[in-house]
């Protein structure tokens, strides 16, 4: 849930990115946001989930799990598409969620499993575990992190791509895109193109079948 200080922080943070995109004219090469592979035979009009969601952030941890329930109910039925939004009240946010970004450039497959190891040790990267932590320090844990889910060998590259200006352009570019759609916090669901109320509170897995179910039986008639 949001407070008013952090209403105040996204503020100031948004407007510091629509500056910014101002002055970036070119859209970006591919479409952001990381596609969910869904089991079964491909409906070729499903219903349209979109999910932002910060590495470091309890509610979209909490959000993860019925959503990944109602995606499994569904199946083919639905579509899942994950942004990242890294909120600037967690102070790891952008590094997690750019290492998010480089696992999915050197091994796409590890894309997920990543983005479940962040929510399952998250306290590793709570503001008050990490704040007397250099920065330096910080991005070489979270490149050893997450070296264990995209593989140990591609560690120097991984650890190159913290280099990278495209891999940092990409997690603003993200940042950017959640908050051109309407979502200033984490979790936030689009189904259908249409901005789900409650945006900053999880889902739970009766609260999607309320959602779907209605959408998935408009679809029969």
């Amino acid at each position: 849930m949001m407070n008013p200080l952090r209403v105040v922080i996204i503020t100031t943070v948004v407007a510091f990115f629509v500056i910014i995109s101002n002055a970036q004219p070119l859209p970006p090469a591919r479409p952001d946001g990381f596609v969910y592979t869904n089991v079964g035979r491909v409906d070729p009009n499903p219903v349209a989930i979109e999910a932002f969601l910060d590495p470091v952030c309890p509610d979209s941890r909490d959000s993860w799990a019925p959503l990944k329930l109602a995606m499994s109910h569904y199946g083919s039925r639905v579509s899942l598409l994950v942004h990242l939004l890294p909120l600037p009240y967690h102070d790891n946010a952008y590094v997690a969620s750019r290492s998010l970004h480089i696992a999915n450039l050197l091994n796409s497959s590890s894309t997920f499993p990543l983005l479940e190891q962040f929510f399952k040790y998250q306290d590793k990267f709570y503001n008050d575990q990490t704040k007397n932590l250099s920065k330096a320090f910080i991005v070489k844990e979270v490149i050893d992190f997450a070296t264990l889910a995209v593989g140990n060998s591609l560690q120097p590259q991984f650890q190159a791509a913290f280099s990278d200006i495209r891999t940092d352009l990409k997690t603003r570019m993200s940042f950017e895109f959640s908050t051109s759609r309407g979502i200033y916090g984490a979790p936030g669901f689009i189904v259908n193109g249409f901005v789900l109320p409650g945006v900053g509170s999880p889902i739970d897995y009766n609260g999607w079948r309320k959602i779907i179910d209605p959408l998935v039986a408009m679809k029969r008639m």
